[in-house]
């Protein structure tokens, strides 16, 4: 077992590295920026190393300095947590050859998942559907055209290298295609280095369904059940849920274990996440990703299953603990992102947090980095906390996690707090009949209602 993990992140998934490390026995080291001098996960590390200045390109992005800072301090492995570096198959390439262990999957894995093509060509192999579309990047404008001709608007141009909703386009007619490739490579570009984008059949109305799996080095792997995560806005999730009330006992079972099949066959190791679009009764895989994912809380509350533990375990070589049998899915559970931000505008809000109280009680988690007088940087991700709560129906968790969000306090910035509030009380959450344009569409016909109301009565202003 390992006896020093570096994280190579911040914020709240570094801290709850830090408490998966501490509870079993392993020195936990914080990497930060200047800007994080006094966050929670360096306060609460066994060490810690400043790594840049704010910018996250010369700090958490920064190659170099995270490898150099794990030889600094004598760390066995590096823990990448989400987003920066997670999936950076360069980064696990420089992590391995400087003799630390990546606690994740392989540099050619994570190559191979990183780039929503061939993972796409990775998994069809397997039996696994994917979305109708080009089975390569774009070459040229009368290629795109010649395929959305034959395939049929809409159409969605995505970045093959990133995700995130960046470089993503919706294209509703021909004359709209060339435009918004330019833009969506454009957007590749600044934020993943890598302009190619592809083309697929924008599906409707679907949900978004991902499976969760767990590998280990000696061939065992299993799944730990699905996330319904279609609450979104801007191709961001807000809203995720296990398990899918749109799913039952005997789809849940066989989407798993054809999963399973797929993981299996390409050797892979450690976390995963396969993410599907689901509608009318058919599965369709977008992409995988190769780490913890931000909304595995829920999963741990319905398994009982500790995924960063599990996670570091299978990096240390040993055999998964328990067997697909084993795994036994319980009540539901219920995550809502808080982010520093307008819960109207979703403006960014940073700032200082002038008073901090969290909610409590039976089911009730919290997974943030925020306390009373901390300043939230203005510089990276808006995520501050996450309330995830568990209830043995899904009734009684949309109404534990209302009145735990009517509990929870965080002052001198805005959160989405209010959004989230009233989304407990709407009939299509109580039925859980929406998909992931549910969310958009709703803040819109909120948005006209409230312009038509200002027209009409300017007093209301």
């Amino acid at each position: 077992m390992f006896k020093k993990i570096l994280i190579a992140n911040r914020g709240e998934i570094a801290l709850r590295v830090i408490r998966a490390c501490r509870e079993m026995g392993i020195r936990s080291v914080a990497v930060h920026s200047t800007a994080d001098n006094n966050s929670m996960h360096v306060r609460l590390a066994d060490e810690s190393i400043c790594i840049g200045p704010a910018s996250s390109r010369e700090s958490y992005l920064n190659m170099p300095a995270i490898v150099s800072a794990a030889t600094i301090v004598g760390a066995d492995a590096i823990h990448p947590g989400v987003g920066f570096l997670s999936e950076n198959a360069e980064f696990v390439r420089m992590v391995e050859e400087h003799n630390f262990v990546f606690i994740g999957p392989s540099a050619e894995h994570t190559r191979i998942m990183g780039d929503k093509i061939t993972a796409k060509q990775a998994v069809k192999q397997f039996g696994i559907p994917v979305v109708p579309g080009m089975e390569r990047a774009v070459t040229s404008n009368e290629e795109a055209h010649a395929f959305c001709n034959d395939a049929g608007f809409p159409v969605l141009i995505k970045a093959a290298g990133g995700g995130g909703g960046k470089g993503m386009q919706i294209v509703y007619r021909p004359e709209s295609l060339t435009e918004a490739l330019l833009v969506a490579r454009n957007e590749a570009k600044v934020n993943f280095g890598n302009d190619q984008v592809f083309i697929e059949k924008f599906l409707v109305t679907p949900r978004h369904i991902e499976i969760q799996v767990l590998a280990d080095h000696h061939g065992n792997v299993v799944h730990l059940g699905e996330r319904d995560c279609s609450i979104q806005r801007r191709h961001q999730k807000v809203w995720e849920e296990a398990p899918s009330p749109a799913l039952d006992d005997k789809t849940r079972s066989e989407l798993g274990e054809l999963v399973v099949k797929a993981v299996k066959g390409l050797g892979y190791r450690g976390v995963g996440t396969f993410e599907f679009l689901y509608e009318n009764g058919e599965f369709y895989f977008i992409e995988m990703n190769t780490r913890i994912q931000v909304e595995h809380p829920v999963t741990e509350m319905i398994t009982g299953i500790d995924l960063v533990r599990a996670q570091i375990l299978v990096a240390s070589g040993e055999k998964l603990p328990f067997t697909q049998e084993d795994i036994q899915f319980r009540g539901h559970a219920i995550e809502c992102r808080i982010n520093a931000e307008d819960p109207e505008t979703f403006f960014p809000s940073p700032g200082k947090v002038t008073s901090y109280h969290t909610p409590g009680g039976l089911g009730v988690r919290i997974d943030s980095h925020l306390y009373n007088g901390y300043s939230v940087p203005p510089h990276y991700d808006s995520l501050v906390s996450k309330l995830i709560v568990f209830g043995d129906t899904r009734q009684q968790a949309i109404q534990r996690v209302n009145r735990a969000l009517r509990e929870y306090v965080i002052g001198g910035i805005s959160t989405n707090i209010p959004l989230h509030q009233k989304l407990c009380t709407l009939p299509a959450m109580a039925s859980g009949d929406y998909n992931i344009h549910w969310l958009e569409e709703w803040l819109a016909q909120q948005a006209a209602e409230k312009n038509e109301k200002e027209v009409n009565d300017p007093s209301s202003e």
